[in-house]
């Protein structure tokens, strides 16, 4: 008998391990997950990575963020902050400047203009969380919560 994501991929075969099939519904719930926010976004005429920079950098408060800090705290790895952030910079987004006790150290700060972006963003982001997770029970939440964060600190990872 196939698993449900075996039926949603139309794969004809069984998954080669247990492993191999959570790893695949995993990869699957976060991109369904993902569309809704990604649609509101792109409105806005943002990426989910600038988006996730903006609220990063919004989070740091009036200090800013460095570019290694913004890239430990990003939610997926991007390999060319430095591109996203002259994106954000170009639109007036946030700015950027050296440390002035490091000089080798870039500081990004959000502006006004980036914070207002957010500020029209949060609700119907917040809306698209809550209308794509409303069918599970706040345990069942809760209990996700904590397997996905229990599947990130694989001692491989």
């Amino acid at each position: 008998m196939r698993s449900a994501l075996g039926r949603e991929i139309r794969q004809g075969k069984p998954f080669a391990n247990l492993e191999e099939e959570v790893f695949l519904n995993v990869l699957r719930t976060g991109d369904a997950l993902l569309q809704g926010e990604t649609e509101v976004l792109r409105a806005a005429e943002l990426t989910f990575p600038q988006y996730n920079v903006l609220r990063i950098l919004r989070g740091a408060g009036t200090n800013g963020a460095s570019c290694g800090e913004i890239a430990e705290r990003m939610v997926n790895r991007d390999p060319d902050l430095t591109r996203l952030l002259d994106r954000l910079e170009t639109r007036g987004l946030v700015q950027r400047s050296r440390d002035a006790r490091d000089r080798r150290v870039v500081m990004a700060t959000i502006t006004d203009a980036g914070k207002d972006a957010l500020k029209t963003l949060d609700a119907p982001v917040a809306r698209v969380h809550r209308e794509r997770l409303r069918h599970m029970s706040r345990q069942q939440l809760e209990t996700l919560a904590e397997l996905l964060a229990l599947a990130r600190s694989s001692p491989t990872g």
